[in-house]
């Protein structure tokens, strides 16, 4: 049985960021108990986070002139799809990780090295000046300081994070920014001309046109939410893009198309699409879009209206603001990695058990896109949302840790939707949705499929 959920941390800290108010919240039940093996309340922000996209979407409803209807979350399903969606019926997916991306021991402490995207493995192996062979680069390595070789790779285009301890990162520069930031940043947006489209009660999102510009993994997990109730969600990726580790998992309900915005005839193509689009979920580094020439004030005077969504990695102040980083690198930087040691008694950096810090935020950000088309209903304008791994790394470090670790029963044959997913890569059977809104199922209306199946349409 579902047993009541009180708006405490962290779904609180959630729900008032994006606006919400407490007083009129509907119900929000969470069925399973148990948690995530961690130092941290993993699991606790698994279902805060799942829950505050639900209640978003009922606050679209109710703009939309529809009654209030209860959310109820599994936490045990909130955690599973925290980890992976699906599981492969006949196939192996590939690895989630390049050979020399990981964790290394320095003259001082530990790095962890990112080099998925060919163009930061050059990075790291330039600066080390080795071949890409892991013994290799280990020993190479061990001949820096933790930080040093940080500041290198990353001035070489790179991606990597010295480790911290959690007072290490509260005191740091770039840390206490972080800390000073809102949970999500929020301003008001342009007016929209146009009428708002019906939102049918049990497909709210129908109609709804969302512009995709994310990868790897927050900005992704924000879209495949708002394609399970519904939304047109067409992702845009560079020609020479690819992630084939994620894509059954996080392409689900959307089309995927390749544009070239440095090329003259697809920026024009983008700019349609944009003039179009209810919604825009970009995920590239602060400044990006800017200095292609699609900068704020050009996306909203293009789509006057539009509900402009991103995250970034490590915050938008400080003297970090810009660098690229992934979860993995956030949890090493902010001292995640170095507390799950801690507390394993290991010897070596310990993360969390899931990328949670990628997929909290990516459920954050469906909110913000969803109380977006609720503010934009009510008032008539637009709006931009923005926050950062780091700052949803700032939240779970300040929960409570949880007092007893009850560990969830693993995976059984009824955590799955009975049907297969037939995809590129062969059949696979997808979780049941982590989230149950009443009288509004949670489904998807494609596949999943590879990037750069569908043409750059509407």
């Amino acid at each position: 049985m579902p047993w009541p959920f009180t708006l405490a941390e962290p779904l609180h800290s959630l729900w008032t960021a994006l606006g919400g108010d407490v007083a009129k919240t509907p119900q929000v039940r969470y069925r399973t108990i148990g948690n995530l093996p961690s130092r941290f309340a993993v699991s606790d922000l698994a279902a805060a986070s799942v829950a505050v996209a639900g209640l978003s979407l009922v606050d679209c409803l109710v703009a939309g002139g529809h009654p209030a209807v209860d959310v109820t979350v599994d936490r045990r399903l909130a955690s599973m799809w925290f980890a992976s969606s699906y599981q492969a019926d006949g196939w192996t997916p590939p690895s989630p990780w390049d050979p020399i991306a990981g964790d290394y021991a320095t003259e001082d402490g530990w790095i962890r090295l990112h080099t998925n995207a060919p163009h930061h493995r050059d990075a790291a192996l330039a600066v080390l000046k080795v071949s890409p062979d892991r013994t290799t680069v280990a020993k190479a390595v061990r001949r820096w300081s933790a930080e040093e070789l940080e500041v290198a790779v990353v001035a070489a285009g790179g991606c990597a994070a010295a480790m911290r301890s959690l007072s290490g990162w509260d005191s740091h520069p770039q840390g206490m920014a972080v800390a000073a930031e809102p949970l999500i940043g929020h301003e008001k947006g342009s007016p929209s001309p146009y009428p708002e489209p019906p939102l049918p009660a049990n497909r709210p999102l129908t109609g709804i046109r969302v512009l995709d510009l994310t990868r790897v993994l927050a900005g992704p997990v924000a879209t495949r939410f708002l394609a399970g109730f519904g939304a047109n969600v067409l992702r845009l990726d560079p020609p020479f893009w690819d992630e084939p580790a994620l894509l059954p998992d996080i392409t689900l309900g959307k089309r995927c198309a390749r544009v070239d915005l440095r090329a003259a005839e697809d920026r024009t193509r983008f700019q349609a699409l944009l003039g179009q689009a209810d919604i825009l979920v970009h995920g590239y580094r602060p400044d990006a879009l800017d200095g292609l020439g699609f900068g704020r004030a050009w996306r909203q005077a293009v789509r006057p209206g539009l509900i402009d969504v991103c995250p970034d990695a490590y915050g938008w102040t400080g003297p970090w603001a810009g660098r690229r980083g992934f979860d993995s690198l956030v949890q090493m930087s902010s001292g995640i990695a170095q507390a799950g040691m801690v507390a394993a008694g290991s010897d070596r950096p310990r993360p969390l058990p899931v990328q949670a810090l990628d997929h909290a935020t990516g459920y954050l950000l469906a909110a913000a896109a969803l109380r977006g088309l609720a503010q934009r209903r009510r008032t008539g304008h637009g709006s931009v949302w923005r926050t950062s791994l780091a700052r949803i790394g700032c939240l779970l470090t300040n929960l409570a840790q949880p007092a007893d670790i009850v560990p969830f029963a693993p995976p059984v044959a009824a955590d799955f939707l009975p049907s297969s997913e037939m995809t590129a890569w062969g059949p696979l059977r997808r979780l049941r949705p982590p989230v149950t809104i009443t009288g509004i199922p949670m489904r998807w209306d494609h596949p999943a499929t590879p990037l750069g199946t569908d043409p750059a349409q509407w």
